[in-house]
């Protein structure tokens, strides 16, 4: 006679079944689909009224580049130089360090005004924001360098975050009183996030006007808290200088490092090696965010 015990049953935990990769891409969606919705509701981040608040990817690449004076190339779905580790496509007229003066003024306003809504200004109190003058020729810059904007579309990723679409959206202009009224698409927080931007020393930038290769160098290092070595060669593609031979590259870059020195206080030299070096100093007023 079997006098064994009745043997309950007991249940042993097995391993789950692995998740798919469908199932974690859906996953990994919905959060950075959350993530973007809370940025984007924050808008763009404050910055005080003597800086400006840029991306650091239009800092870091030819977006806004170094571009002779007249025609300018129209650029087709095109990829624009940019540091590793940055993405960038643009489509549209080739943009210009006047065009960052636009654009990053722009973007001073919608930090009040919060992007999705619209920004109101005058023509007038616009190019004197921006040291320009007001006179006839200067509105009709203006309204040019606000259609190209509007015109250009471009897309940038750091691996982190990505954005494509205009740099303004659609605007409106009285022609009477001179009014714009213009609104900046919500989605350009994400270009911001928490380390994305830099603080840009306005009055710096101001006195290199009419100096944009100076101007490119202020901001690209204005993004570095220990600036990088790099070679010259590098600085002439990242910037999108239009100069064809190195040699006369390097003789503007000589002149724009003096400028860009004499205005920052930082020390700006191209060593032995033909490598471009930068010394900030300790507690320098540049404001960097991150990234």
């Amino acid at each position: 006679m079997d006098r064994s015990d009745p043997q309950l049953p007991i249940h042993f935990t097995e391993a789950s079944e692995p998740t798919s990769n469908a199932t974690i891409a859906r996953i990994l969606d919905r959060v950075r689909e959350r993530q973007e919705r809370v940025t984007i509701a924050a808008g763009l981040p404050d910055w005080p009224e003597k800086a400006r608040g840029i991306p650091n990817g239009a800092l870091r690449s030819s977006l806004f580049g170094v571009v002779r004076k007249g025609a300018r190339d129209y650029l087709k779905r095109q990829k624009i130089a940019s540091v590793e580790g940055l993405t960038l496509v643009f489509n549209g007229p080739r943009l210009t360090q006047y065009h960052l003066d636009v654009w990053e003024q722009c973007l001073h306003i919608a930090r009040v005004d919060g992007t999705g809504k619209i920004i109101r200004f005058t023509a007038y109190s616009f190019l004197k924001s921006i040291g320009r003058s007001t006179g006839k020729s200067d509105r009709e810059w203006l309204k040019g360098a606000l259609l190209d904007l509007a015109s250009s579309v471009v897309e940038i990723s750091d691996g982190r975050r990505a954005y494509f679409g205009p740099l303004i959206h659609h605007g409106v202009r009285d022609e009477v009183t001179k009014e714009y009224i213009i609104e900046i698409n919500p989605r350009l927080a994400l270009l911001y996030g928490v380390d994305g931007w830099t603080r840009i020393e306005f009055a710096q930038r101001q006195a290199l006007r009419k100096q944009p290769l100076a101007q490119w160098l202020h901001g690209f290092y204005s993004t570095h808290a220990q600036p990088y070595a790099y070679k010259v060669e590098t600085i002439k593609r990242l910037c999108g200088s239009e100069t064809k031979e190195l040699f006369h590259f390097r003789a503007e870059l000589r002149d724009a490092l003096a400028k860009l020195s004499s205005t920052t206080g930082w020390s700006c030299s191209i060593d032995g090696q033909d490598l471009v070096r930068i010394g900030k100093a300790k507690g320098d007023s540049t404001d960097r965010a991150g990234g």
